[in-house]
């Protein structure tokens, strides 16, 4: 098997994919809520690059609609139509990787976050997609394992960070030890080394503890990470651990990062009073902007935002509002998977 990397986010992209939603889906009831924020993400992503869009078979008139109201460049997108279980395009899209200067799509397996919910169409988009012409620039490979695109995050210089809880789940990779799986993410990946969370997680996330929900690289050795300072919190104990671990992360000169706390947001609460998931570290980073999920509470935005913003300095701070999006359990990265340089060329 050739030497694999797999680039960071912060990288050169060809485009952005994301999916539609639709009334065979959990979005029923909320079609009219989440559509609008949808074609806002595609909107703003189209005036800094492409955007790969999946939508519902028929549905490419009624989908344009949208994008015209919230003034998306429609030359800048690509629609593939095609029935999915769901719109999490980070966890069941293409994983891309270089081989040498060459990209490559692996299609790992993605089975609903451990059977927890229908995949058996989202399972197949990546390959559905490549087979249909829509990445000529990249090879197809399909990687022998569970493993979706949230549950990891890579500094682009082999160095991947992960939580235990995710990728040691029994329901995923059943047979799969630490080790077994640290070699995978060796070889599929290109890790050189592998940064391991053994704590943190938010009430109201069904990915058990997806690390774009709690913690991102960004460049110079930075780590940006969800860090709670009240104690009455249900969060706090955990992500206290959390901080402490990353603490003692050290790169691969033997040096500390630099860690970046992102405020964990109030208490946001569902149509079914149910706590969200709402997190700041869902951010995406595009070519040079970098989208960032706020919800509504002024100071804790802007505090995420100004943070992120020291990160990354050199790219244009864009707030998108998620309210409606982690009524699901997902945020604004979860929505998204970036498609690195090449894979459109």
């Amino acid at each position: 098997m050739p030497s694999f990397r797999l680039p960071a986010e912060w990288e050169p992209q060809d485009a952005v994919l994301l999916a539609w939603p639709h009334e065979h889906s959990d979005w029923a009831p909320m079609l009219n809520a989440i559509e609008p924020v949808i074609a806002h993400i595609v909107a703003v992503i189209t005036r800094y690059e492409r955007v790969v869009l999946i939508v519902p078979t028929g549905k490419e008139t009624h989908v344009k609609q949208f994008l015209r109201i919230k003034n998306a460049l429609l030359s800048r997108i690509v629609y593939v139509p095609m029935r999915t279980n769901d719109i999490w395009t980070r966890d069941y899209g293409p994983i891309t990787v270089y081989s040498g200067k060459k990209p490559v799509m692996l299609d790992f397996s993605f089975n609903g976050w451990g059977r927890k919910h229908a995949a058996n169409l989202d399972n197949r988009a990546t390959h559905t997609m490549h087979a249909g012409g829509s990445f000529p620039g990249a090879h197809h490979k399909t990687a022998a394992m569970v493993l979706e695109g949230g549950s990891i995050d890579s500094n682009g210089a082999g160095t991947i960070m992960t939580t235990a809880q995710c990728l040691r789940e029994k329901r995923r990779n059943p047979l799969l030890s630490q080790t077994a799986i640290e070699k995978k993410l060796k070889t599929f990946l290109g890790a050189r080394s592998i940064l391991w969370l053994n704590h943190g997680g938010l009430e109201g996330d069904d990915t058990d503890s997806h690390i774009d929900t709690l913690a991102r690289f960004a460049p110079g050795n930075t780590i940006l990470y969800v860090q709670c300072g009240n104690p009455r919190d249900v969060h706090y104990e955990g992500l206290q651990a959390m901080e402490s671990e990353l603490k003692l992360y050290t790169t691969s000169r033997g040096t500390r990062y630099c860690l970046a706390g992102l405020p964990l947001p109030d208490p946001c609460f569902g149509r079914k009073n149910q706590r969200c998931p709402a997190t700041y570290a869902n951010f995406l980073v595009i070519n040079n902007a970098v989208l960032v999920p706020t919800y509504g509470q002024k100071r804790n935005d802007q505090i995420a935002l100004a943070r992120i913003s020291m990160a990354f300095p050199k790219r244009k701070i864009i707030g998108i509002n998620c309210l409606p999006v982690i009524e699901q359990g997902g945020s604004l990265h979860c929505l998204t998977m970036q498609l690195p340089a090449g894979v459109l060329s």
